[in-house]
């Protein structure tokens, strides 16, 4: 006997290839499809009963939902794209661990694009992301390849900037300003009295560069400037790293007395190799850092630096992102959540 399998639903055809469907669940809760659907993607609408016995319905079943059929329903994806530069930086797992308690209770799902500092690579994640349709985006810095900009000005998904502040009103923006940063931390070294004060960078991505500008703003102020101060080199920045470039500075730079890292961690390995080489910190050669990493608080002597908001900087920005999606009223495109001058004792 032949059968005819022209008739057959959907839903059994799910169920003949083992897959759980919606209906199955709203079978188990005792519950309409609709109100099954309502429960998993807008559980705001239903009582803690029903939600409660769906919630149990899926976890019994196993249930995975169709997002690609939700988001044709909703013309929602409940997905936002997130592109940062490291996953090894604490600076970045900082910022994700915000946007995460962000938009953990709107339920949606977040894609994480490592970048490496690459334009190339950015370029790869942000086309294979927007096939996922996002409702948002949420990207590290301000500067990226006319490739990324042609693709965000042709999606018209919102898109929020992290890190830095954008001069364009049109553009929404959350952190702080990369340049007066650097200038405070060198201006405070300045009216310590330093005069010999170097600049260690590592990487250079952007905002390293802007950390730059304002250092060399607060030297031209003071009539210290030299080129011969900055060590500016493009590898990854590391602990070991910053022990080495403290060792090409000390053979190059004739009086030293000072030396503002771009990041904590040259720092901490410029600390460390003062004391190998039994240099005197702060007394001789006076230490600052950047982003106020939790170990600078503990090491000896601990560091003085520039504390960056960077979990209030996620959770700010995928709060802006979540208000553009919905349609509401942003209370700014640029929040400027400014920065601290932290004194401690290597400087």
């Amino acid at each position: 006997m032949t059968t005819n399998r022209i008739g057959k639903t959907s839903s059994s055809k799910s169920r003949a290839l083992g897959k759980v469907t919606l209906s199955d669940v709203a079978a188990r809760a005792c519950v309409a499809p609709m109100t099954a659907s309502r429960a998993i993607n807008q559980p705001e609408l239903v009582s803690a009963v029903l939600r409660a016995r769906v919630d149990k319905a899926v976890q019994d079943l196993g249930y995975v939902p169709n997002r690609a059929a939700r988001a044709l329903a909703s013309a929602q994806s409940k997905v936002i794209v997130v592109l940062v530069p490291s996953l090894a930086n604490a600076v970045f797992t900082a910022v994700l661990a915000g946007i995460q308690d962000a938009l953990d209770p709107c339920n949606y799902q977040i894609l994480i694009g490592n970048t490496r500092y690459s334009d190339a690579e950015e370029e790869k994640l942000l086309s294979t992301y927007m096939q996922s349709n996002p409702d948002g985006i949420l990207l590290s810095g301000l500067t990226h390849s006319p490739r990324v900009r042609q693709m965000l000005a042709t999606s018209r998904v919102p898109v929020v900037s992290m890190m830095d502040l954008s001069p364009e009103p049109d553009v929404m923006s959350v952190g702080f300003s990369q340049e007066e940063a650097g200038y405070a931390i060198t201006r405070y070294l300045v009216e310590k009295g330093r005069k010999r004060i170097g600049y260690m960078a590592a990487q250079l991505d952007e905002r390293t560069l802007r950390r730059a500008d304002g250092y060399r703003k607060a030297m031209q102020e003071a009539g210290l400037a030299d080129p011969a101060l900055e060590m500016m080199c493009p590898q990854p920045s590391n602990i070991a790293l910053g022990a080495e470039l403290l060792n090409r500075m000390l053979d190059s730079v004739p009086g030293l007395d000072a030396i503002f890292c771009c990041n904590d961690d040259l720092a901490h390995g410029a600390i460390f190799q003062c004391q190998r080489r039994g240099i005197d910190v702060p007394e001789q050669l006076a230490i600052c850092g950047f982003n106020d990493l939790p170990a600078s608080a503990w090491i000896t002597p601990s560091v003085t630096t520039v504390g960056t908001p960077l979990y209030q900087t996620g959770f700010d920005a995928a709060s802006l992102l979540l208000a553009s999606i919905r349609g509401n009223e942003v209370p700014a495109q640029r929040i400027d959540l400014g920065f601290t001058l932290v004194e401690r004792e290597s400087a």
